[in-house]
């Protein structure tokens, strides 16, 4: 597929012209870094019967630094759908976040992060194109740990942030089983606890979709993450292959 070899062959344009990481001051103020990661993720949203309004969300993601070798990121959310129509569906869960140190501007130690979230997502079509639009509210209780002479790590205490998400992303058919997947997503903090970076990170993600057995779908693609550290000076461009499974079929059959 034409499509196939214009995403791998771009990705392998930017892992030769980008080294592992990469930092330049812009200003005193500004620091760049350059990465390359891979993320290797699993979608399911499943009724409890075909006709059911009530489901499951269940997801999970294995994110890592340098495309495979090392850790970034592992994040389990699971959640309860309510299909208020076709078109709409309200979603609110819990996720558990392991954050590794990665990069050239690594944080000092790993840390848990424990996660609420309520979401509302809004789907149409324009012509065969079809569009979704997500809404997504995040009590964030990150933790603190402090490390120990001795190389432990002590959890002091949880911080607790807010983060709204705004998604749009459509999928457009292409040949036979073949479609185009692309969104656009942009992650904004706020409350007392946020100091420097109200701007937390914009992912921009283009993939080629192949349509699987049992309502599933195969996404193959990139995604261009950019990432404002906490500290408001250090930005991350993170070049990321992507690899992800979508689903949608009911937990059980219909009688």
């Amino acid at each position: 597929m034409p499509i196939l070899r214009l995403v791998v062959t771009a990705f392998l344009c930017l892992r030769s012209a980008s080294p592992q990481t990469v930092a330049t001051a812009q200003t005193p103020l500004r620091l760049w870094a350059n990465h390359l990661h891979g993320w290797y993720m699993y979608f399911g949203d499943h009724p409890w019967r075909s006709q059911s309004r009530w489901g499951l969300h269940l997801e999970g993601q294995w994110r890592r630094h340098d495309v495979l070798p090392r850790a970034q990121q592992l994040l389990l959310r699971p959640a309860l759908n309510y299909e208020v129509s076709r078109n709409l569906i309200l979603t609110g869960g819990y996720a558990w976040v392991s954050t590794h140190r990665y990069g050239q501007f690594p944080v000092q130690v790993p840390f848990p992060e424990h996660r609420l979230w309520q979401q509302l997502l809004l789907k149409h079509a324009a012509g065969k194109v079809q569009l979704s639009h997500r809404y997504r509210l995040e009590q964030r209780f990150l933790g603190e740990p402090v490390a120990r002479a001795e190389g432990t790590r002590h959890l002091e205490r949880y911080r607790y942030e807010n983060r709204f998400r705004y998604m749009l992303r459509a999928l457009v058919p292409l040949k036979g089983k073949y479609a185009l997947a692309l969104f656009d997503e942009w992650m904004v903090n706020f409350g007392r606890n946020v100091a420097s970076n109200v701007f937390d990170q914009n992912r921009a993600y283009v993939a080629l979709a192949y349509q699987l057995p049992r309502s599933s779908r195969l996404e193959l693609g990139y995604m261009h993450q950019l990432i404002q550290q906490r500290n408001g000076k250090v930005f991350e461009n993170n070049h990321t292959f992507v690899v992800g499974i979508h689903s949608t079929f009911s937990l059980s059959k219909q009688n």
